[in-house]
């Protein structure tokens, strides 16, 4: 990879770690389920008009659509409403990349390695340690099981929306971009529908009517930075480079999560916390990189068996 190619990825990296902090700003004066709804109509308007419509049934790009960005997102702005630090939002959700390889697993009959099923059970030990560690001590964790319960709802829609991509790409070559914009007509109606059932008329006109200049800003950030242009970028890396060189740098992104949570809002963790979270990126890594301890013959045997 270039150092031009990587100085992009590290941006966008960046970007999305950034993401968690931005979404926590922008809550801070508007619900959840507006807020998510505003930002896909901007993703999807005025794109739409411009990008072309992807090649696929129409099932799959709701599918899609009502996974990787409904699902998604409603669980982690409520999660992150209710109190879920931007910072261990960024690092729980990652369980999207086990989630992804249990479905795999149980809807396309991937086959997992031994590090998958050892990385997966180190990120749990880390889960709970971080979890306990939080409820105990509220005043530097801000975690409830509710919260943190929500967070993965989060990762297994995402992890759902990652099969839906799987099925897609399988039977059309639909550019990510495409994507992206026209899945996110799919979520607007869903979002305004709860923002109307659960957060009220009153709520939203007083939001509408009162939005500050942060709450703007996160809504551009959101919708254009960490969507379009960090999508964008991220397909384009994929689409040239080995997905291997390209995949494991979204690792960094919860440490640029918390980085930027502690330095922007002062979410601070206890030394347990940070136990916790340094037992589930162990988990992650050995998740993306195990299969390199296996012996060679082993790998080959694998592949060619």
């Amino acid at each position: 990879m270039s150092v031009k190619d990587m100085l992009l990825a590290l941006c966008v990296v960046v970007a999305w770690g950034v993401n968690f902090v931005v979404i926590k700003l922008g809550l801070h004066d508007m619900p959840p389920f507006l807020l998510a709804g505003l930002r896909f109509t901007l993703v999807a308007f005025p794109a739409i008009f411009f990008i072309k419509p992807p090649k696929i049934p129409i099932k799959w790009l709701v599918v899609y659509g009502m996974t990787i960005s409904f699902g998604q997102f409603a669980f982690l702005f409520l999660a992150i409403k209710l109190g879920m630090p931007a910072g261990i939002a960024s690092l729980v959700i990652q369980a999207q990349a086990f989630f992804t390889l249990l479905l795999g697993a149980l809807l396309l009959s991937e086959k997992l390695k031994w590090h998958h099923f050892v990385g997966i059970l180190i990120a749990c030990v880390g889960m709970v340690l971080l979890a306990k560690a939080s409820m105990e001590n509220q005043a530097m964790g801000g975690i409830t099981m509710i919260t943190l319960m929500l967070t993965l709802g989060a990762a297994l829609s995402w992890a759902l929306g990652n099969i839906t991509n799987k099925v897609i790409m399988r039977n059309s070559k639909a550019p990510i971009m495409s994507l992206v914009v026209w899945s996110a007509l799919v979520p607007i109606i869903p979002f305004f529908a709860c923002s109307w059932l659960y957060e009220g008329q009153q709520t939203i006109i007083l939001s509408l009517m009162n939005i500050n200049t942060q709450t703007i800003l996160a809504l551009i950030y959101l919708a254009f930075i960490a969507t379009i242009v960090g999508y964008a970028i991220w397909g384009d890396l994929l689409n040239r480079y080995e997905t291997w060189r390209v995949a494991p740098l979204a690792l960094l992104v919860p440490v640029v999560g918390i980085i930027s949570a502690a330095l922007l809002l002062d979410e601070m963790l206890s030394p347990i916390q940070i136990a916790g979270a340094l037992i589930i990126i162990a988990g992650l890594l050995l998740n993306v990189f195990g299969g390199f301890l296996t012996p060679a013959h082993r790998r080959i045997a694998e592949r060619t068996g």
